[in-house]
């Protein structure tokens, strides 16, 4: 995430800000621009219709509308409904930080009303019914339980997860939806991703009972960024995919902030480099990781002196940097694809 600025005071605000704290203006978030602006009549940005609903602050195109974002959603709680709404503007809130990053990478969003298979959201609430939280056909669906972090750290130790986050199930599941925008199917892509993540074409429940009754096996770690991904080939692609997307945003947040790493203050014989400069990072997967891992190196040495668990609990072996990657370059080659000729 980037760093923002009042457009008329110049104070520091965040992503989220809907009033600058300096000089009281209404603020909106302009996703086309990708940039804050006045908010409210006389002259400003129209807010979305989902201001309170949602605690949106994003502009839309006319007053009374929705967002670029809260349009994505085709199904949410009913008004009557207070604690799933509640999680229903913790959901939008991470979409929201979702589709800044796409937007930013260049990656298409065609929504479910402009196009057949164009991406939706199902934000339901599993208080009187089972949701299950996934992808189909271009429909994301998340069970708004997930926002609640009492029931979702129970659920992350349950199934011995590291991390646990809204923001990180959105991006995994819109990671299934770009999969086949990125290899399309009977490609050479294809098969080159076949020959790094396996073949799809495996029987998923067979895959979901395995896993599920056996875990993964011994020394997945030097093959899979994480245990979920050894399950099947379409999630180690989506693990993989929003592993890159976790780490593209956290350094593009550490250097809006100018954060740095120039290694501990006590030598020692570990010959890694410990020094990151995200300032340098690019969108090269090989560049994003020489700044990542002394950043994450320094980054979870501060949380553990606040108690905290590490903000990175992850390793990462050679064959996922390779599928990291791929996936990297599929993205910046769609971008150059995208970007019109001069």
């Amino acid at each position: 995430m980037i760093a923002f600025a009042c457009p008329v005071c110049v104070n520091l605000v965040t992503f989220e800000s809907v009033r600058c704290l300096r000089c009281s203006t209404e603020l909106a978030f302009d996703p086309d621009a990708r940039l804050v602006r006045p908010a409210g009549a006389p002259g400003g940005e129209p807010r979305c219709a989902n201001a309170e609903l949602a605690a949106c602050n994003w502009s839309a195109a006319e007053e009374g509308g929705l967002c670029a974002s809260c349009a994505l959603t085709r199904t949410r709680p009913s008004d009557g409904d207070r604690d799933g709404l509640g999680g229903f503007a913790a959901a939008e809130r991470a979409k929201r930080r979702l589709l800044f990053e796409l937007y930013d990478l260049g990656l298409p969003v065609e929504g479910w009303t402009e196009r057949e298979g164009g991406l939706a959201f199902d934000l339901l609430s599993s208080e009187h019914e089972a949701v299950g939280t996934g992808h189909a056909d271009g429909v994301i669906t998340l069970d708004l339980a997930e926002t609640d972090p009492a029931h979702r750290e129970r659920l992350r130790v349950k199934l011995g997860e590291p991390y646990r986050t809204v923001l990180g199930h959105f991006r995994h599941e819109i990671g299934h939806y770009y999969q086949p925008i990125l290899v399309p199917p009977g490609s050479a892509l294809q098969e080159d991703c076949r020959a790094l993540f396996g073949d799809e074409r495996a029987d998923y429940q067979e895959a979901l009972e395995r896993h599920y009754g056996s875990g993964p096996r011994p020394g997945w770690e030097a093959d899979h960024v994480s245990a979920y991904a050894t399950m099947h080939p379409w999630e180690d692609w989506a693990e993989t995919f929003a592993h890159y997307m976790h780490m593209r945003d956290t350094l593009q947040t550490a250097a809006a902030w100018g954060v740095s790493v120039q290694g501990p203050v006590v030598a020692g014989a570990d010959l890694a480099p410990l020094e990151s400069e995200p300032r340098a990072v690019g969108g090269d997967v090989g560049e994003m990781l020489e700044a990542w891992i002394p950043l994450t190196y320094a980054l979870n040495a501060i949380n553990r002196s606040m108690g905290a668990l590490d903000l990175y609990p992850f390793v990462l072996g050679a064959a996922v940097e390779r599928k990291l990657e791929f996936v990297g370059g599929l993205i910046a080659g769609l971008r150059e694809r995208s970007q019109p000729l001069a």
